[in-house]
């Protein structure tokens, strides 16, 4: 059986004549073309910190300083009565119907859920795709005081 591989560059080549396997394995390659370059993509931006977190380690210890002080400088200070149970808010608490120790209320994203939504085809870093993510495949509870 012959591979046919579609590139960027041979779009506008006419798959007409292609059979249904022929198509439906082309699709198999493709997905996992994308997967393998999602990963690809994640292992540099993994690389990309470690390589950033050293530098940064370098200039706090070349300044003289401990890594610990300065780090607390830099992470973001929490304002008094911000949380929703002082505030009188609340925020909507996310669960995983296929597991219900997964859940989610807000922030950073976790890895079962980006990976859930890179299953449906959505992208993590995207707002619209990730409501769409919420409303389509969790369940939304409420919490409150």
């Amino acid at each position: 059986m012959a591979s046919f591989l579609v590139v960027e560059t041979d779009m506008a080549k006419d798959i007409s004549n292609l059979s249904a396997d022929e198509i439906k394995e082309q699709l198999q390659q493709l997905e996992q073309s994308r997967r393998n370059l999602e990963k690809a993509l994640e292992q540099r931006k993994t690389r990309r910190k470690s390589d950033l977190a050293a530098k940064i380690r370098a200039m706090i210890l070349d300044e003289g300083f401990d890594v610990g002080e300065i780090l607390e400088l830099v992470e973001k200070k929490k304002r008094a009565g911000a949380s929703p149970s002082q505030s009188g808010g609340s925020y909507t608490t996310y669960v995983d119907p296929d597991n219900a120790a997964h859940t989610y209320v807000r922030g950073v994203l976790p890895r079962w859920m980006k990976a859930k939504m890179m299953a449906q085809h959505l992208d993590p870093s995207n707002k619209q795709d990730r409501d769409r993510f919420k409303e389509k495949h969790l369940k939304a509870v409420s919490s409150s005081d």
